[in-house]
């Protein structure tokens, strides 16, 4: 059984000028909600479980959910108040019951090998392994470096890269890794980058198609994308 997390209570405020006052994961492209491409995928993919993450108008999401057919089991947990990405995936995790479960932001895709993301995970037993995409002439993203063994040994703060490892919102996380952590806090900056020097978190390289539809640029590029079905590319 594979499990998986979409983190999908975002406001999308950046996207306000281009879409209605709508969650982000419910942004329209190409004519369906963002939200489609993520549960085709992980359909695709042989997912069994997948629990949505909401919060803002959260309504919206399960009326979409409720009037969709998809093989796999779906369930929402919508959150009493704000709690942070990390907060966000461990009230989730009370819905799952698997030992590693894939974590998934609600406004970027990537088309990622789950099968072999999951086999690398459990061949190195780490906490978590984040899936990460080379990009190049960026400075909207931090860069990541990982040693020779995929471990990764240092998040860097955004900056200009010319070429460099970025954090793609695909993650596996072992269930058990967040024990102790408040109600409220950040996956990023209070687990991944605070328990990066415990050596136990690794990085798996992903070829495929990588979009944040966060901002209006790249969330106009993605109508063209997926209309014309360039982000299917592994």
């Amino acid at each position: 059984m594979k499990e998986a997390i979409i983190l999908a209570g975002g406001m999308g405020t950046r996207l306000r000028p281009v879409v209605s006052d709508i969650p982000k994961c419910m942004a329209p492209v190409a004519g369906r909600p963002f939200l489609h491409y993520l549960l085709t995928a992980l359909e695709s993919a042989g997912f069994d479980h997948i629990i949505l993450s909401l919060g803002y108008k959260h309504e919206v999401v399960e009326e979409y959910v409720l009037h969709n057919e998809w093989k796999m089991k779906i369930t929402s947990v919508v959150e009493p108040r704000p709690l942070g990405t990390g907060g966000a995936v461990k009230f989730a995790l009370s819905e799952s019951s698997c030992e590693n479960v894939f974590i998934l932001n609600g406004d970027t895709f990537l088309d990622v090998n789950y099968r072999q993301m999951f086999d690398f995970h459990v061949q190195t037993n780490a906490k978590a392994t984040l899936a990460l995409k080379e990009m190049r002439d960026f400075d909207r993203y931090g860069a990541i470096e990982t040693d020779e063994a995929s471990r990764i040994v240092r998040f860097i703060e955004k900056q200009y890269c010319r070429k460099a490892l970025i954090n793609a919102g695909v993650y596996i996380l072992d269930k058990t890794a967040l024990t102790g952590f408040p109600e409220t806090f950040s996956l990023e900056k209070d687990f991944f980058e605070q328990t990066v020097a415990e050596g136990c978190l690794f990085g798996s390289p992903a070829e495929g198609y990588f979009i944040d539809i966060g901002i209006p640029d790249d969330y106009s590029r993605a109508q063209t994308d997926f209309a014309n079905g360039t982000y299917q590319t592994v």
